[in-house]
């Protein structure tokens, strides 16, 4: 009797085991903890850390020296929202219509859903960075960080004074700073590593020039003395005054009116077939060395001109030009391996991201649809130049968005 009472009384105690296992995996919401926004491998996004980064967006999105106090829209109702851009709404002019709750509402949800979308893509790309960085065995020391963020924050502040009122302004720590100098700096070491990885073969070098190889050549040149008029009988007058025995330059000075070749004396250096006039190009490239010729006629003037010196046509060697074709394709081929490398990375670490609903943008595994997100990181307002973290002007892209902080005169980070 006890066998037949013990046997259901496991099943309900298993069959409870279920029961509760369901419930906890139904909070997580495809495994992202009931305290987080998101999940990345095991890393987790949470409340608090996606709160705190959607108040420093929404001081961002103000105008720069506004002073208005910031408000984060307070979803699902937006009251507060709705209630603070009543009380900054100018009165109505006379005879429109007075802008409605719902109205304002629609307003404060765009707002919100702006701010959610760019925290929840700069808090899921800080882990990627961060977990692909540990997957390459690629570290930064707090060393490192310090560094750069005092070199940083030395051309983006003039004294310390400025640096606290940008803290107080951005809503941001130091330490929000030292983050992200941290993802910028496992960025550059990422992309380092994989464009030392690219490589240039001779096979590739010698296609380039059997491919380029006129790029590698050089037209023949001629100088030339010239003297240009607007009429025939004027470049009469100057060839017989050449033929005379009279100096080119002083010939060229009472006839020519072409100023450049005039203030030279009338030279004309480094002539290459096609920069003419077609009558003046074939004149010159007929004419021997020390022979006079004129005048020519040409929809431009008279030209009276004698060719003083010829450099025959060049070309570059195999063995001559694969310095220059080597670094072209190494440039080339490390442009290719990063990003060959970024597709790679994002299926990666999209594969490994979940995000809660109401938080699911297109970088979450889970996401139906691609949607379109605001890309600027929090924060992306500087008041005073780049602050610390923001990469150098003409820093190339990087590997991955890094969340870096506000990016000189306004821009964001460079996307691959």
């Amino acid at each position: 009797m006890r066998r037949r009472v013990a046997r259901p009384l496991r099943s309900l105690l298993a069959l409870g085991a279920f029961f509760v296992l369901a419930a906890l995996l139904a909070a997580c919401g495809n495994g992202v903890p009931g305290n987080a926004v998101a999940r990345v491998d095991d890393e987790v996004v949470t409340r608090d850390q996606f709160n705190h980064w959607v108040n420093i967006a929404a001081r961002a999105s103000q105008p720069p020296g506004s002073g208005a106090a910031v408000t984060v829209p307070d979803p699902p109702g937006f009251n507060r929202c709705v209630a603070n851009q009543r009380r900054t709404l100018p009165r109505p002019a006379a005879g429109q219509p007075q802008i409605t709750d719902q109205q304002l509402r629609d307003q404060c949800r765009q707002e919100y859903e702006a701010l959610r979308d760019q925290v929840i893509q700069f808090l899921v790309e800080a882990a990627w960075i961060q977990g692909e960085a540990a997957d390459q065995d690629i570290e930064v020391s707090d060393r490192a960080v310090q560094a750069s963020f005092q070199t940083q924050k030395r051309q983006s502040f003039p004294n310390d004074a400025d640096y606290r009122g940008f803290l107080r302004q951005s809503g941001m720590s130091q330490g929000d700073i030292l983050l992200r100098v941290k993802l910028e700096l496992l960025s550059q070491r990422i992309s380092q590593k994989i464009s030392k990885s690219a490589r240039v073969t001779d096979a590739q070098v010698a296609a380039y020039y059997r491919r380029n190889k006129q790029r590698f050549s050089q037209p023949q040149r001629r100088d030339l003395q010239v003297i240009k008029t607007a009429g025939a009988a004027r470049a009469n007058a100057a060839e017989r005054a050449i033929r005379g025995g009279q100096p080119w330059r002083v010939v060229a000075r009472r006839f020519s009116n072409d100023a450049v070749s005039k203030s030279q004396g009338g030279r004309l250096p480094d002539v290459i077939p096609g920069q003419q006039e077609r009558a003046l190009d074939n004149a010159v490239f007929r004419a021997r060395r020390g022979q006079l010729v004129g005048p020519i006629k040409t929809q431009f003037g008279y030209y009276v001109f004698r060719v003083t010196s010829i450099q025959p046509p060049t070309q570059q060697t195999l063995a001559q030009a694969t310095k220059t074709i080597r670094q072209l394709l190494l440039s080339q081929n490390q442009q290719k391996a990063l990003q060959s490398f970024v597709r790679g990375f994002e299926r990666k670490w999209k594969a490994r991201t979940n995000c809660r609903k109401g938080y699911i943008i297109e970088k979450c595994r889970n996401a139906t649809a691609p949607r379109r997100t605001n890309t600027a990181p929090p924060g992306a307002v500087p008041q005073q130049g780049p602050a610390p973290g923001a990469p150098p002007a003409g820093t190339p892209p990087q590997v991955a968005p890094p969340p870096s902080a506000p990016p000189p005169s306004g821009g964001t980070p460079s996307q691959p």
